[in-house]
């Protein structure tokens, strides 16, 4: 049995000193990275520090932080199941941050969802549902989604039972607008298996010639793979990718990094935490994809305050579109739950089987 109890305030205090202790990290990091460059001309990875040190910087600043809090709960105030801690202003300073104390279930505790009767799939569809609303829709991420920063509250009064408490809004990124335009056509390129558009929205991003790369990245699949989504891959296809990355060296890992936006960056971290936590929770992947590919189709509607410099034509065809792209998404959601429910079936045959001794017993009145 769950049973919570609250607390009203929980305090950040900084360290004294870490501000200064973070420029000599950095002039030391800094340093290396020259250095390295020198000795192997191929690592062309220097352009990390500086992004590093905004990012630290960043967090360091604790009103920035409660304003990322602040902003993440309005972009989020039509979703219940969505809870960010409650910011006491009065009490909150660049190096004090006084804030709601929040209880649940660390995310990918396994043992504590199930002791509060939550179910693991759920909880994982709820989390990646949440994170591509932040990446497709609203264009504001936040940077650092490891399970430490990610509860799960039960709550008997919802229809899922449980909210995501989200924690730590240290680190956030804004999407730029047209990034997160063309990410949301990438993704409507990789639900249809458009390998002209893949190619397009790729460079548009600045992944160059390596678009191809970007739907194995991010699917699983080859940019000309004939498999749905969310499916394994090929073996054909298998083999012919690991050949061709024995062919990859320093230098065009280097190329490919350095040419991709930092916005892409940041994507590309946060769905690889996401991945992780997801398989922590014994979910398929394909719910990640699903939900992505559902958010992109939303993230593809003008927004509102723009939507009235469109024509009628303009506004028409992103209509259609959206029609269109939601038709396709809901056929492959069904494809996964009919997939699912053989799944089941199947498994539920095997086990009547071998209690059965592996002998099928026929009814006699087919006799």
């Amino acid at each position: 049995m769950w049973h919570p109890c609250f607390t009203v305030f929980e305090y950040q205090v900084q360290y004294p000193g870490l501000q200064q202790k973070l420029r000599v990290d950095i002039t030391t990091m800094t340093f290396l990275s020259h250095a390295i460059t020198w000795i192997f001309p191929e690592y062309q990875f220097e352009w990390i520090v500086p992004e590093f040190e905004k990012t630290l910087s960043k967090e360091l600043d604790f009103i920035q932080e409660a304003e990322n809090a602040e902003r993440t709960r309005r972009n989020f105030k039509k979703n219940n199941a969505v809870k960010v801690p409650h910011i006491f202003w009065d009490f909150t300073r660049t190096q004090v941050l006084t804030m709601e104390f929040m209880h649940g279930c660390k995310i990918d505790n396994l043992e504590c969802l199930l002791g509060a009767g939550l179910n693991p799939r759920k909880v994982a569809q709820a989390l990646v549902e949440v994170f591509a609303e932040m990446i497709f829709v609203h264009g504001y991420v936040h940077g650092d989604p490891h399970p430490g920063n990610i509860l799960v509250f039960p709550h008997s009064s919802k229809k899922d039972g449980f909210d995501i408490v989200l924690l730590d809004h240290g680190i956030y990124r804004e999407l730029d607008e047209s990034f997160r335009m063309d990410f949301c056509r990438l993704w409507k390129a990789l639900i249809l298996l458009d390998p002209h558009e893949m190619k397009q929205m790729g460079e548009r991003i600045g992944a160059g010639k390596y678009y191809r790369y970007l739907p194995v990245i991010f699917t699983g699949r080859t940019i000309d793979s004939k498999s749905g989504l969310g499916e394994s891959m090929p073996t054909e296809d298998r083999k012919r990718l690991s050949q061709e990355a024995r062919n990859f060296t320093m230098g065009d890992i280097s190329e490919f990094m350095e040419g991709l936006p930092r916005d892409m960056l940041t994507v590309l971290r946060t769905d690889g935490l996401l991945r992780s936590i997801i398989s922590k929770l014994g979910a398929p992947q394909r719910i990640r994809l699903l939900a992505n590919a559902k958010y992109a189709v939303a993230g593809l509607v003008p927004k509102s305050k723009s939507e009235s410099g469109l024509s009628l034509m303009s506004r028409a065809k992103a209509t259609l579109d959206f029609v269109y792209l939601s038709i396709c998404l809901e056929m492959l959601q069904l494809h996964y739950k009919m997939g699912s429910v053989f799944e089941s079936l199947l498994k539920k045959f095997k086990y009547w089987l071998s209690k059965s001794g592996g002998v099928i017993p026929i009814p006699n009145m087919i006799l």
